[in-house]
C-alpha cells in the first residue's frame, strides 16, 4: 500500500506541474481498483485502495486548491463525485445517484466518504486527468486534450495515463501563438 500511495503521489505532483494547473481548476480522475491489484477491471474492487487513491490524490490537490472529481463506472452512467461548491460554482447539474463499491467504484465510494459535502454530478469539463486501469476519462476532459506521459507507467499493476488541456490553436499559418 505505501507502493501505491507513493506512485500516485509521484504521478498526481508531475501532473499538476506539467499541466500548470492553478487554483480551482479541476483534476478529473477515473480509477479500477481491481486493475491495481491485478485483477480485471470491475471483477474485485477494493474499498481500502480506493481511499489510499482518492485521499492522496485530496491531500495533494487540496493544498494548491485544485478540485477533484472523481469519476464512477458505466453502472452510473460514469457521474462523477465533486464537491458541492464546485458543482454550483461551475453550474453543474446535480444528479441523484450514490455510488458504491458495486454501482460507481470502490474510488468514487470513497470520494462520497472524504469529501466534505459530496454530491453527484453527470458531466464535468475538467482541466486534466489521471486515468488509472483505462477507465476512459477522456469524455470529461475539455478539448483541445494533450497525452501527458508520467514517469509513473503503472499504479500496482493497472496501466496509467493522463490527459491534459490547452486552448485550440487558431487562425491559420498567418496567426502567431503563445
Amino acid at each position: 500500500m505505501d507502493r501505491i500511495k507513493l506512485e500516485i503521489q509521484t504521478l498526481c505532483n508531475e501532473l499538476v506541474e506539467d499541466a500548470k494547473l492553478i487554483k480551482q481548476n479541476i483534476l478529473v480522475l477515473g480509477c479500477s481498483t481491481s486493475e491495481i491489484m491485478g485483477g480485471t477491471i470491475g471483477k474485485s474492487p477494493n474499498v481500502e485502495v480506493g481511499k489510499i487513491v482518492v485521499g492522496t490524490v485530496l491531500s495533494i490537490l487540496n493544498e494548491q486548491n485544485i478540485y477533484l472529481a472523481v469519476q464512477g463506472c458505466e453502472h452510473i452512467n460514469r457521474a462523477l463525485v465533486v464537491e458541492e461548491e464546485v458543482a454550483h460554482q461551475y453550474n453543474l447539474e446535480i444528479v441523484n445517484v450514490v455510488p458504491s463499491k458495486k454501482a460507481g467504484g470502490s474510488c468514487s465510494a470513497a470520494a462520497y466518504e472524504l469529501f466534505k459535502a459530496p454530491v453527484m454530478v453527470e458531466h464535468i469539463v475538467a482541466h486534466a486527468g489521471i486515468d488509472i486501469g483505462d477507465t476512459a476519462i477522456g469524455m470529461h476532459v475539455k478539448f483541445v486534450q494533450v497525452p501527458f506521459r508520467s514517469s509513473v507507467r503503472l499504479v500496482g499493476q493497472a496501466h496509467v495515463s493522463c490527459l491534459k488541456s490547452r486552448p485550440k490553436y487558431i487562425g491559420g499559418e498567418r496567426a502567431g501563438y503563445q
